[in-house]
């Protein structure tokens, strides 16, 4: 994995910002992935650009952006998507 540059780690920085919220579309290759599809929150970008998520399931993770596939999710998004009832 390369590393990325200032302007890049900036780029994410001011793009996901804490509370961001984000849906995971495809994890590289880990161990344990959260499954394609989980929706988390974005706790933090560090100096080296790794999101670090919050998500829905109860995990935590570190994003990487040049190695993981993700998509920021807006309020309105999710405030429309059907709830499920029981």
């Amino acid at each position: 994995m390369k590393t990325m540059s200032r302007g890049q780690i900036e780029f994410y920085k001011k793009q996901y910002p804490p509370g961001t919220r984000i849906c995971l579309d495809r994890m590289g290759d880990d161990p344990r992935p959260i499954p394609a599809g989980t929706k988390g929150t974005v706790v933090a970008v560090d100096d080296i650009g790794t999101l670090h998520c919050k998500f829905d399931n109860g995990r935590s993770f570190g994003i990487c952006p040049e190695v993981d596939s993700f998509h920021k999710i807006s309020e309105q998004t999710e405030s429309q998507e059907p709830k499920l009832s029981m």
